[in-house]
């Protein structure tokens, strides 16, 4: 009998992005001023690269208020707000922002670097100089690939502000995206595997029809991101679908498909995601590694970041 510690352990052979972690650990580990300067360097570093996507005004209303307030301070309150940001202050600004879902915080400092191009928001101080371990931080965010980084700095924001319940208090979310009309849906083929659910795994969230994809899993299946413990239960997958998975593009490729014992089956599909955020040629190199029981239904599935793009194509048993 699978439990879920066990399930957690199929296809070990998977190299994920484990450096993804450990820059994210060396990050934290920064003076709230070295955290600034680095995010907006490294914004600079991926503009030339990578296209980031401003969110649409529905998304961001709920930060518009918080937005108006700063640029309306002097740079030195907006310097201050930004710093106790990352000192994780107990502030109302602080409190406001540890609530809103990532896609929120991504827009947030989209939009003041925008302002902070247009002068409107206090620049990084003239002649300002990263510590040797902020150098050494940029330094290996450079030297990762287009997909770690873009999820780099999505870990570098997404726990800043001061949150009191760490995570227990109610997310602000940008409003759920209807699902994709049927008859503009498209269908996935992915070389190798033939499991319906997976595919319709796949179909779902690319339509963002949660509610039908929530149906695939068991009431107590478990749904594991990137880095992440497991999450238990349909109420709290649904609620992370809803609030982390809005207009993503999975792009699976190739996969396998095994029994396993009791009766279950093992598949694993690597491919791409691509974000509402970057651009159509950005993707990051996954993994999805399902576990089903023997009716079809998701007992578990996996989302691992990849090591390189080589792990896609390493399917030898």
């Amino acid at each position: 009998m699978f439990t879920l510690e066990k399930a957690t352990q199929i296809f070990p052979e998977t190299r994920t992005a484990d450096l993804v972690p450990a820059i994210t650990a060396r990050f934290e580990l920064l003076s709230a001023e070295d955290q600034l300067a680095l995010i907006w360097y490294a914004y600079l570093e991926m503009g030339k690269s990578i296209t980031v996507a401003a969110l649409g005004a529905a998304s961001m209303q709920f930060a518009e208020r918080t937005l108006n307030e700063i640029k309306a301070m002097s740079f030195p309150e907006q310097s201050q707000v930004m710093c106790d940001l990352a000192n994780r202050a107990d502030t109302p600004i602080g409190r406001t922002y540890a609530v809103w879902s990532v896609n929120i915080k991504l827009g947030f400092w989209y939009q003041l670097g925008e302002w902070m191009a247009q002068g409107l928001v206090a620049p990084i101080p003239e002649g300002y100089q990263l510590s040797a371990n902020a150098l050494a931080v940029l330094s290996s965010v450079k030297s990762v690939e287009q997909g770690q980084q873009i999820t780099l700095l999505r870990n570098f924001v997404v726990d800043m502000g001061f949150d009191p319940k760490k995570g227990d208090a109610q997310r602000v979310s940008e409003p759920v995206t209807p699902p994709t009309p049927l008859e503009l849906r498209q269908s996935v083929t992915i070389a190798g595997v033939s499991n319906p659910t997976v595919a319709q795994y796949m179909e779902l969230l690319n339509a963002n029809d949660f509610d039908n994809l929530i149906q695939l899993f068991l009431l107590d299946g478990a749904l594991q991101p990137p880095f992440k413990k497991p999450i238990v239960g349909t109420d709290a997958i649904l609620r992370f679908f809803r609030e982390d998975c809005q207009n993503l593009k999975l792009i699976p490729e190739r996969g396998v498909e095994e029994p396993a014992e009791g009766g279950f089956t093992q598949i694993k599909v690597t491919g791409k995601v691509q974000t509402p955020w970057f651009g159509a040629g950005i993707g990051m190199n996954v993994a999805w590694r399902f576990l089903l029981n023997p009716e079809g239904k998701i007992y578990f599935v996996a989302i691992d970041l990849l090591a390189s793009a080589t792990e896609l194509l390493k399917f030898a048993r």
